[in-house]
């Protein structure tokens, strides 16, 4: 009789396989991501790597010495003791962080857009007390220029009605604010310092949302030929919301990670980063089979580091407020050695 292995569920829950049910629910996993994904699955032996990282009885689980990947972090600047810039030192210092980055509450550049001041400020005291590269995050928030917070139409209200063409008509009109705002505030906070730009969850309000990231992202590259740009993406497929935008001749409703890495780095970001949701009625084993067929296609294509988003909910990590150590360093263990990403 098969020994039980402890995993866990995609919302952090501790659950007990066998080797042999590990086994299906990597294949499943992978099966699931290539039929959505239309992506080949992970080959024989990629699966029986996978395999032998799940069905460890370790608590942790590591690359080889050698292979170790930059980490890159969104929203590290929370203050668990003393104020943001504290905190950005307790990740260098304490946690050993490669970067770090910078960030307002709200985490949007449409509200950091009227505070931007005392952000320089804040970049400014970062970059004399930390070593490591401080970026600075927000998310380009499409939603917060429709109606009742900003001034164009409410598309999520304008579509149910079948209000098609004043839907499209709004999400145009924001894509231009938002493209206003998010270089204003890059720039201010480059000038202050920052080594490099998080353009975070880019896409989470649909094809309008990511096309207004990369429109930033291609006027900041003009601008400033060294900035460091990072785009990391919402989920695997880009909503189609409005349905009709493209980003040179490349249409951005319905792509997935491949293709948002080409867009990408034609826009001139220096750091792509694909994210892959959760079901968190599945195991973690199948959610990471799923989220590494869904990536591999975009190794093939990147120009650019890739630096897969293993966090909260994200890469095959459980959907939980405090993840446990054992989910996520196999989910990032399998990232690298599969996938052989630059970054985490």
């Amino acid at each position: 009789m098969e020994s039980r292995i402890v995993t866990r569920q995609g919302d952090g829950s501790a659950v007990s396989l066998t080797r042999s049910e590990l086994r299906s629910e990597l294949e499943e996993g992978t099966r699931a991501a290539a039929a959505r994904a239309r992506a080949p699955e992970l080959l024989a032996d990629e699966l029986d790597h996978l395999l032998d990282i799940f069905a460890s009885r370790a608590r942790f689980s590591a690359v080889d010495i050698g292979d170790e990947v930059v980490l890159s972090f969104d929203g590290s600047g929370t203050p668990q003791q003393g104020s943001r810039v504290d905190a950005l030192v307790q990740y260098e210092q304490c946690l050993g962080a490669d970067t770090c980055e910078l960030f307002h509450i709200d985490y949007s550049f449409k509200a950091v857009k009227t505070i931007v001041g005392s952000e320089q400020q804040a970049m400014k005291e970062a970059q004399e007390r930390v070593t490591i590269p401080v970026h600075y995050g927000a998310q380009p928030d499409l939603g917060r220029y429709s109606h009742p917070d900003g001034p164009c139409g409410n598309w999520s209200e304008l579509l149910p009605a079948m209000r098609i063409d004043e839907a499209r008509a709004a999400q145009e009109q924001a894509i231009e604010l938002a493209v206003k705002d998010m270089v204003h505030v890059a720039a201010e906070m480059y000038e202050a310092g920052a080594d490099g730009i998080n353009f975070d969850t880019a896409g989470a309000a649909g094809d309008a949302d990511f096309l207004a990231a990369l429109l930033a992202v291609e006027r900041l590259r003009a601008k400033y030929p060294a900035m460091g740009i990072m785009v990391g993406m919402a989920s695997e497929v880009v909503l189609g919301t409005h349905g009709q935008l493209e980003y040179c001749g490349t249409r951005l409703a319905g792509l997935k990670p491949e293709g948002q890495c080409c867009v990408v780095q034609d826009a001139g970001a220096t750091i792509y980063g694909p994210a892959i949701t959760v079901n968190t009625s599945r195991t973690v084993a199948w959610n990471v089979a799923r989220a590494l067929t869904f990536m591999k296609p975009c190794m093939d294509v990147a120009r650019i580091p890739v630096h897969a988003n293993v966090g909260m909910g994200v890469g095959g990590v459980p959907m939980n407020a405090f993840s446990p150590v054992d989910a996520v360093s196999r989910c990032s263990r399998a990232c690298v050695d599969v996938l052989k990403v630059d970054g985490l």
